[in-house]
């Protein structure tokens, strides 16, 4: 994640006043780390990673920067199978950065946990320039396109594409 996609985030989860926030990608942790900075200071971050190794990392690194233990839900796993067990309208925020074959599960899962006046976001939406390009493209890159396609169509959605790092697809559910 770059700096200014960083800040971004956390520039979003602050707007929102976000207590509470799903990411889905833990990482190592960069990305959650932006999100705690704007999130209030009693909210809580739960994080879906199938790698337990990266959550470890992740969980340092929050403790390095200073967080409590208790801002953070660790929940390992893919992602399509612990969605759908998080409460309903329950989040103020939804961060994706996982498997990009996946993300339009990712909206359907993210506009089911949104609260009306949340946020969804997606990090990566340039696809390093290649949801652009006219030339032929592999399949999570034409997912990508699917995606942009369905929140810039949806009634239910405000988008905007923020043109920082590889593109952060945002969208505000009405």
């Amino acid at each position: 994640m770059s700096p200014g996609a960083g800040a971004a985030l956390r520039l979003l989860a602050a707007t929102v006043d976000a207590k509470a926030v799903a990411e889905i990608g833990t990482g190592c942790g960069v990305s959650g780390i932006h999100l705690l900075h704007g999130m209030r200071p009693d909210g809580v971050l739960t994080t879906v990673d199938p790698e337990p190794e990266h959550q470890q990392f992740a969980r340092q690194a929050f403790r390095a920067a200073g967080f409590a233990s208790n801002r953070a839900r660790f929940i390992p796993g893919r992602a399509l199978d612990v969605l759908p067990r998080l409460a309903d309208a329950g989040y103020d925020l939804v961060f994706c950065d996982g498997d990009r074959l996946e993300v339009l599960d990712y909206l359907a899962e993210s506009l089911r946990l949104l609260r009306p006046g949340g946020l969804v976001v997606f990090e990566g939406a340039f696809a390093n320039g290649r949801t652009i390009d006219s030339g032929p493209q592999p399949t999570e890159v034409l997912r990508l396109r699917e995606l942009l396609r369905a929140v810039r169509e949806s009634p239910d959605l405000v988008p905007s594409l923020l043109p920082v790092g590889d593109g952060l697809l945002c969208a505000l559910k009405r």
